[in-house]
This record gives C-alpha cells, structure tokens and sequence, in this order.
C-alpha cells in the first residue's frame, strides 16, 4: 500500500513510527506545510529503509494534492491535519481516484437562530453529501478514524453486536489525570481543534428526536476512569461520535463528554470572551505594515507545541464507549476502553501518549483495508466495519484494550 499522509505535526509523526513497523506499507509520503517538518518526521526512520520520503505540500491547495497522489501512485491518503483542511483534501482523493481517510470531520456551523436547541451544519455534513460520488467511484473514504472518533466508534459496533440485545444510551467519556511540568496551560492536543470542539454547541442524539444541541459544558457528570485514572468530571463535548454512531448503531440515545476540569473550562471561557477563538482574521502591526491574522491562530502559536511536551508529561489518557441496555432480558452496563501510559509510549515510539494513541487507529484501519479485511466504499464511519478484527489487530500491535463491568 502507498500512502501520502499529509500532516507531520505530532499525529502525522507518530504515525510514520508506528507504521514503520507494519509490513503492509510500502511506501509512505510524507508531506507538510512546513518542510522541515516533513524531513524530521522522515529522517527519524532512516533504519527503516527507504519506504518513507518527505515533500512539501499546502493542504489548502486540491489540484496540488491531488497531482501529488497520481505522480506517487498513492493508493490512499490519509489526513492528519486540522479539520479546516478536510474538505480540501477529501476533494482531492477522490479527484484522484484514492481512498481517503481521516481522524476529524469536516466542521460544522451553528444554527442561525438556536444555536443552543437545533442544529445547523452538522459535522460530516460537507463529507456525507458527496457520498453517492465515492460510491459511484468505488473509493472508500473512511471518516473519523482516530482514537475519538474511531477507536470509539468500534467499541459502540462491537458493544451492539456482541454484549447487547438492546441499547438505551451510549456515551463516549474521555478522561485523563495527564500533567505537564514547567506549563500553567499546555493542552496535550491541537489548541485549534480543541478550541473548535470545545465552544461550539455540543450535539445529542435521541432517537425519538434526533440530533439537537445543548450549551457548551453542559449536563456535567462524575464518571470513574479505570487502570488508576479515577473520577473525573465530564461534560457535554461537540463530537464526531454523535453524528456517526446512529447511522449504523441502534441505541436510544447518543452523548459525548470530554474530562476537562474547571481550569480547562475557565480558560477557554476566556478566550471566546475575548475572542481570541475566532478564525476570522484581524489586522495587526507588524515590521513591513498591517498583517491579517486569525486571532486562535495566534494562540496556538503563543503555546507549546503538544508533540513537544512528551519528556515533560506524566500520567495516563483513556478514551473510551460507556454503554447501558439489555442482554438475554437482563439490564446490563459496561465502559469499554482504552488507556495509554505516557511513560510507555515515550519509551516505545518516543511519542507523549494523547497524539500516539490517536495515530495507532488510522494505521490499524490502513493494515485492514491493505488486507482486504476491510472493505467498503462511499463514505463510511467506522462503525460500518466488523468490529473484533481491527480490536484483535490493536492489541497485536502491543496495545490492548479493555472490557468493565458498570455496578
């Protein structure tokens, strides 16, 4: 399988360790905005032969990626960048007559009127409306397939078709007791997209009523992580999950909450309040005159880089899929999940633990569709997939996952 991977910030990077060391690849791309970036990820793996090279590439830029994925041969690009490039790379795989896969959806906008009560633009939406063009084109663009959405999105899958008859409610809750030394703020993910997923209106699902939204931290709940993490209180997240999960799960209701905390929450209170999240671009001094510049933009810069936070970080992140129903007429209640010691994953790949356990789906999935374990086409959640060969293949990969038992 050849693969053009755009994005080498620390997603892409551990992408490239992780697969380096799967015998399925055959050659990868790697391409950035930044070439320098590129060329670190690549060198990095000279013992690795000469299946990884580097080019340089604006994500923005469709004619370009799409060139690049017929001169390459690429069977398939995968995007590690952040969502505001989506549908410019999706575009350009199925220009190119590649497969596409991604770990966020393309963004959502929030209703005019009730942003807090219906929705406007889902996630997805701008993805799911050019299904019929990837079906009809026999490619397969395998969307949210991170660790949340996707690891999580197997789980739901893999809960409906072998520990439930009937599903009242799943609920994907993320949580982490992560801290890093010498930082008063420094987010263990993208800034950007944690700012986007964050403020915008959370999304539920009701069967009855479908999708509608609710304000940002809502509906807090304490919820208990396993493997030492403990309680953390979780709130109402923005999340690809809930606009996946009910178009191949049967479950009564949807949910995503995320484990912030009330200092995470209050600084990104903060920043909306002084619009320091916004994308639009204002005009500030600089040495040569006025410079246009997206205020979140300036933010992300103003913090560390999360792929560099790694030898600073200690402690444990865990993603995981709640789900309460019925099995063989009895109620029934477990959390199934994933958790990734920062120790061991610096130690193994020399990547921090957030960006190492979102970059080993993506590669599994590739290893699946590489054998023809998987297959599909249009546009596909990864709940669209048998479930147990990508969690057998995920525990191969040294990393395994785990089943609890709720009360």
């Amino acid at each position: 399988m050849r693969v053009l991977l755009v994005g080498a910030g620390g997603v892409g990077t551990a992408v490239t360790r992780i697969a380096a060391r799967r015998g399925f690849l055959t050659h990868m791309i790697v391409a950035d905005y930044d070439p320098h970036r590129a060329e670190g990820a690549v060198a990095a793996l000279e013992e690795h032969g000469d299946r990884f090279s580097a080019r340089q590439l604006d994500a923005s830029d469709e004619e370009g990626v799409r060139r690049l994925l017929v001169e390459e041969r690429c069977d398939v690009l995968l995007n590690a960048t952040d969502p505001r490039f989506v549908m410019h790379l999706f575009r350009a795989a199925l220009a190119a007559g590649a497969h596409y896969l991604d770990m966020a959806m393309s963004l959502s906008a929030p209703h005019a009127e009730r942003p807090y009560e219906e929705c406007g633009v889902k996630l997805g939406d701008g993805q799911f409306e050019l299904a019929e063009r990837w079906a009809d084109a026999g490619r397969l663009a395998l969307v949210g397939m991170g660790v949340e959405p996707g690891l999580s999105d197997v789980f739901a899958r893999y809960a409906a078709d072998e520990l439930f008859d009937e599903i009242e409610e799943i609920g994907v809750r993320d949580g982490a007791d992560l801290t890093v030394e010498g930082y008063g703020f420094a987010p263990s993910f993208s800034i950007w997209t944690t700012i986007e997923e964050c403020l915008n209106p959370p999304v539920v699902y009701e069967k009855d009523r479908g999708w509608f939204t609710t304000a940002p931290f809502s509906e807090p709940e304490v919820f208990d992580f396993p493997e030492g993490i403990g309680p953390v209180e979780c709130v109402n997240v923005e999340h690809e999950e809930v606009l996946l999960i009910p178009r191949w799960v049967d479950a009564r209701r949807v949910t995503f909450k995320y484990g912030l905390g009330d200092d995470f929450i209050a600084k990104l209170k903060t920043l909306h309040e002084l619009g320091l999240d916004s994308t639009a671009k204002v005009s500030v001094p600089g040495e040569d005159g006025p410079v246009k510049v997206s205020p979140r933009d300036v933010v992300a810069a103003c913090l560390p880089d999360p792929a560099g936070l790694g030898e600073r970080m200690t402690g444990k992140t865990c993603a995981g899929t709640w789900v309460k129903g019925t099995k063989d007429g009895a109620p029934r209640e477990v959390y199934l999940y994933h958790v990734v010691d920062n120790q061991w994953s610096m130690r193994e790949y020399g990547s921090q633990a957030v960006v190492w356990q979102t970059a080993v789906n993506p590669v599994v999935a590739l290893e699946l569709i590489a054998t023809g374990v998987w297959t599909g086409r249009g546009v596909l959640g990864p709940e669209a997939f048998p479930p147990r060969p990508f969690l057998d293949l995920l525990t191969e990969y040294g990393s395994p996952w785990g089943l609890r038992e709720q009360g």
